[in-house]
């Protein structure tokens, strides 16, 4: 193509995009693609995750600001740009039974109503591909899942002048993925290696408690090969300093046992509109030359 490649990955707060598919994001970047990370909420309610900052009572206080200029620090090192649609963090509800969700927070919106401001930047940014959360959200988090419907909306609706008029122009995006970078092969491939290279993994209780749940695996369909982009995703995902331990277990296993084991990120193909043959290596497959 002559025009430029643009990818939009829609995510629910700041962190989840240099958790999910940073390295991808990067690497296309390197490319010349144009890349816009959509952040719905602020991280209001997010709690402060790395024990190194638990009791900072500035952070405590400030934690929405703190937030976005951890943002702006991982979006500068992974070189995208980034739009917030302002939504405000639901939490994740904890107890049982599980306490009702804030008044006013991103997942008790109107979902129709919310996916007009993705609809507008959109039809703004005119991404050729889009990358959200399948419909479990990745995880039970009532924000991820909220991304997952306002995504599905707004994809369908973007380029119907018909829908969201007062948004602007419409445009179709070609393709929309589903991050599963969090999936099973992987995180079995990574814990082996680890075992038969003597070292520590930390992947033992989290396989052992998926022993015990009823899991149904997603269809990886696309793997993007990116193992030269995994330290910049790693930088990015420290700077989201209050959500992340960078002596946790994010960080265990070595870069070249990633490299060597699993270089790539992974994704689930859920709409196309053009034509593409499984698996793939590249999200833009059957649009470059289209």
């Amino acid at each position: 193509m002559t025009e430029q490649l643009r990818l939009m990955a829609v995510h629910a707060h700041p962190d989840d995009e240099s958790s999910k598919g940073a390295a991808t994001m990067a690497k296309y970047v390197s490319e010349g693609v144009d890349v816009l990370v959509a952040t719905c909420t602020g991280g209001e309610r997010g709690s402060i995750l790395n024990p190194k900052l638990q009791g900072d009572t500035y952070i405590e206080e400030n934690i929405h600001e703190v937030r976005r200029q951890e943002m702006a620090e991982a979006r500068e090192i992974l070189g995208v740009g980034q739009s917030w649609l302002g939504f405000v963090d639901s939490g994740l509800p904890e107890g049982d039974p599980l306490p009702p969700l804030p008044e006013g927070c991103f997942a008790l919106q109107d979902v129709d109503v919310a996916a007009g401001e993705l609809v507008k930047l959109i039809r703004e940014f005119r991404p050729h591909v889009i990358t959200t959360y399948d419909e479990n959200g990745g995880y039970p988090h009532p924000d991820h899942i909220m991304t997952h419907k306002i995504s599905m909306v707004a994809f369908e609706a973007a380029g119907d002048a018909a829908k969201y008029p007062e948004a602007g122009e419409p445009w179709q995006p070609q393709k929309l993925y589903y991050n599963q970078g969090f999936n099973r092969p992987r995180t079995e491939a990574l814990h082996l290696a680890m075992i038969e290279r003597g070292l520590e993994s930390p992947y033992g209780e989290w396989l052992e408690r998926w022993k015990d749940t009823v899991r149904t695996e997603r269809e990886i369909t696309t793997y993007v090969p990116c193992a030269d982009f995994f330290a910049v995703r790693d930088k990015a995902l420290i700077a989201h300093a209050t959500q992340i331990d960078p002596d946790g277990p994010w960080f265990r296993i070595p870069l070249e046992v990633q490299a060597e084991i699993w270089p790539t990120e992974e994704y689930e193909l859920a709409k196309s509109l053009v034509e593409t043959s499984l698996p793939e290596s590249d999200l833009f497959a059957g649009i470059r030359d289209n």
